[in-house]
């Protein structure tokens, strides 16, 4: 049984190279010694996508001025620290970074499309979806401590 020896497609005239068995293009059987029902086409099934999720951590946190109650954006170097709210300028001693679930949300951006996304604490340790890009993300209080060896 000779091998399809290249050229053009006898049905849709497209060149084909040499071994095939159907035309890349119209799919017809190029080999007039094979039968259609002797080459079997395997369905196609296309693979699952696996979700690629990659770690993102705190920024900063959301917290509310005692005072004024209005909520206060800060970055996570000011843990610990006694800062003066931006709206009614009283001085609030914010919790250290070990207290820092005192917080409402905290914000961080999507690893995947570097948006700031803003999340409730709660979802700390789970896995979620970004608005912007539907990236996967592994939200994580902190990196994890290098292992001794």
């Amino acid at each position: 049984m000779p091998a399809w020896p290249g050229g053009p497609c006898p049905r849709c005239g497209e060149d084909m190279p040499a071994n095939l068995v159907h035309c890349q293009t119209c799919r017809e059987l190029l080999n007039e010694d094979l039968e259609h029902d002797t080459v079997e086409i395997p369905a196609f099934h296309p693979l699952k996508e696996l979700a690629v999720r990659i770690d993102a951590f705190p920024i900063g946190f959301y917290f509310q001025c005692p005072d004024c109650s209005k909520e206060l954006r800060v970055h996570k170097k000011y843990l610990g620290k006694q800062v003066s709210c931006n709206f009614c300028q009283s001085t609030i001693q914010l919790p250290d970074e070990s207290r820092s679930h005192l917080a409402s949300a905290f914000y961080t951006k999507c690893p995947h499309c570097k948006e700031e996304l803003r999340i409730a604490r709660k979802y700390l340790g789970s896995v979620a979806a970004c608005k912007f890009c539907k990236g996967h993300i592994q939200l994580l209080e902190k990196p994890a401590d290098p292992v001794d060896s």
